[in-house]
């Protein structure tokens, strides 16, 4: 995830992420520069969150809908916020003790200790701009899911779902991996995401899609986007935003943050000329939509590898993206029949696992120089750390689909998951917030 991250959780490094406290000449020392770059990284993932997730959302869905699939988002926020400052940050980035391999305390809840200190893995930033700055990724994550649902959940249904999978989802995946848990101490990598957002949100959604089921008429009526310049400010604004949660992710203002902002934009932009050119050469017109998927499947593919990787491997990521994610979102989806809305699965779920695995291709020694000259990945001569990739996919994405089923299920019981047949004739947004778009 960041400079401290590798530096801890680097294979063969150390075993677990707390250590005796250090002596007075070792006490961090907050840094003006490194504060104000995750300030300002905070700022942009929360632009993510809100209008660029919003916007991008509500542009693809039908006019009768726009106003309830903004909104989640922006709910969701609101929640997820609250409940993350209350325990989540705490359980997910404190030292657990006996359970510190896949859980932590509640030393942090509501706030507790935060005054004058910093955490380990942000030595030179105030911890309270920590847990703001990772608040906003605890955010973004559950927000993405709900494209897999568009048009056909409860309002009830989905805060109930959304805060129950904060909790009992992403608190502990975030751990596991960040937080000095049983997948970074076993040398996972994961720069930024790859795992603990798209890959959990990924299939969370896909499962949500199934178990939810299709929208009235899929497959047979006409479903097109309601306003795609929507969907192209909000991929913008995703896009730009997303440097804060790459280049963020080294929680310094240095050479790492730098790297990790142009692999992102390498990507991006690799992946949605690779996207244009399929559609173009297969259905001879370059669509919008598929331009600003391929530029969000870049954006995601490369979330887990931005600061592990050296660009021109970027580029090669990139092109993955926009190759694979095409066809998991067209192709694939179209094969299997399942009614995933927005493409989470097909874009997050896909690139999320892409891209941690090819992290365990292309991380290098070259970029980070914490490693001490140990090979990292496959073109360092350590294929085993693919392996170590691939582990960290099947536990996150087995624990996700479970678990988030099991939530569905009870959501289901308790109020009900989805609108009536008649109710989602009308429109979501009468139906739900009694409001349309004129």
């Amino acid at each position: 995830m960041a400079k401290s991250v590798v530096r801890l959780w680097a294979p063969c490094a150390f075993t677990f992420l707390f250590v005796p406290a250090a002596s007075a000449a070792d006490k961090p020392i907050i840094d003006t520069g490194d504060t104000a770059w995750l300030l300002i990284a905070t700022a942009l993932v929360l632009m993510m969150n809100i209008p660029g997730l919003s916007l991008f959302y509500a542009g693809m869905v039908r006019k009768k809908n726009v106003l309830a699939t903004a909104v989640q988002a922006f709910s969701v926020a609101a929640l997820v916020t609250v409940l993350w400052f209350a325990f989540g940050y705490s359980l997910a980035y404190t030292d657990g003790g006996a359970l510190n391999g896949v859980l932590g305390s509640l030393g942090r809840a509501f706030g507790a200790g935060l005054g004058g200190s910093t955490h380990a893995l942000a030595r030179t930033v105030p911890e309270n701009v920590f847990l703001m700055y990772q608040g906003t990724f605890a955010i973004i994550t559950p927000a993405i899911i709900a494209g897999a649902f568009a048009e056909r959940m409860k309002f009830s249904g989905m805060m109930w779902f959304m805060g129950l999978w904060l909790i009992f989802v992403y608190v502990p995946v975030t751990h596991w991996v960040w937080g000095g848990g049983f997948l970074g101490q076993a040398g996972v990598l994961d720069f930024a995401g790859g795992l603990v957002v798209h890959l959990n949100a990924g299939i969370a959604g896909l499962v949500c899609a199934l178990v939810v089921g299709k929208r009235q008429g899929y497959g047979h009526e006409y479903m097109a986007p309601h306003d795609l310049v929507l969907t192209l400010v909000g991929t913008s604004l995703l896009w730009v935003g997303w440097f804060g949660f790459n280049a963020g992710s080294a929680l310094a203002s240095g050479e790492l943050a730098g790297y990790a902002m142009l692999n992102t934009h390498i990507s991006a932009s690799v992946a949605a000329l690779v996207w244009m050119a399929i559609e173009w050469t297969s259905r001879g017109k370059p669509s919008v939509l598929g331009i600003l998927s391929g530029a969000v499947a870049g954006l995601g593919t490369i979330t887990p590898a931005a600061g592990f990787v050296e660009p021109w491997a970027a580029m090669v990521i990139g092109l993955f993206a926009g190759t694979v994610c095409y066809w998991a979102s067209v192709v694939l989806k179209l094969r299997l029949g399942y009614d995933d809305s927005l493409d989470v699965f097909g874009v997050h779920g896909v690139g999320g696992i892409m891209g941690t695995i090819l992290t365990g291709v292309f991380a290098t020694r070259s970029i980070n120089d914490v490693f001490k000259g140990q090979a990292v990945g496959l073109v360092d001569g350590h294929a085993g750390q693919v392996l170590t990739q691939l582990y960290g996919v099947l536990a996150i994405g087995a624990f996700s689909a479970i678990v988030t089923w099991i939530l569905l299920k009870i959501v289901d019981v308790m109020i009900g998951l989805r609108v009536t047949r008649d109710e989602e004739t009308e429109g979501l947004d009468t139906v739900l917030h009694g409001e349309r778009v004129q």
